[in-house]
């Protein structure tokens, strides 16, 4: 694989925002993310910039990203990190330290390359080695009709847990969360 996986860097916001809508116009958008094509693109520059920067910072949450030998950008995800006590971002408020992965995209022409478990490796070993509290999971949700996702995300250690949620905009379909615990250190 000729892939770079690596963090966004604040000043790649214009690049940010040109995948994030790439990702909004993808067929399974509607199942796949919150957001859509239409309101994400009428955002100024300005939340872009700023989202950027935050994911780049990495304090509260980090965009990772796969880049091709030509440049182009053809992957994403994004781990957010979720404390007890902190405002709940998805779903309930976390009870223990944890990441949730989020915004999980790759464009269609380099799906089946290994490209979506390069950038899981480097959202999980990023967020286990994240300073404070250790983090104990991370958690992502996947659309109940999404099995393409969902097949990825057991191949790669990720478990359904049990819990649900219902999908936002359409209360008759679920967003089935999965997780994939820490590995108890070895002494």
């Amino acid at each position: 694989m000729d892939y770079v996986v690596r963090a966004v860097r604040a000043e790649e916001w214009q690049r940010a925002k040109e995948i994030r809508l790439a990702s909004l116009r993808d067929p399974a958008a509607s199942i796949a993310f919150l957001d859509t094509y239409e309101h994400a693109v009428s955002r100024p520059d300005v939340f872009w910039q700023e989202r950027t920067a935050r994911a780049a910072e990495g304090e509260h949450n980090r965009q990772f990203i796969a880049e091709a030998p030509d440049g182009e950008w053809v992957a994403t995800a994004t781990v957010l990190v979720e404390r007890p006590g902190s405002e709940p971002g998805f779903g309930e408020a976390a009870e223990v330290d944890q990441g949730h992965l989020v915004g999980v995209f790759v464009r269609p022409g380099h799906r089946g390359r290994g490209v979506v478990d390069a950038l899981f490796r480097e959202a999980l070993d990023w967020s286990w080695a994240l300073a404070g509290p250790p983090l104990e999971r991370v958690r992502l949700h996947v659309h109940e009709d999404n099995a393409r996702a969902a097949a990825s995300y057991r191949r790669m250690g990720f478990a359904p847990t049990g819990e649900t949620l219902m999908m936002e905009g359409d209360p008759a379909a679920l967003e089935l969360e999965f997780e994939i615990r820490r590995k108890p250190r070895q002494e």
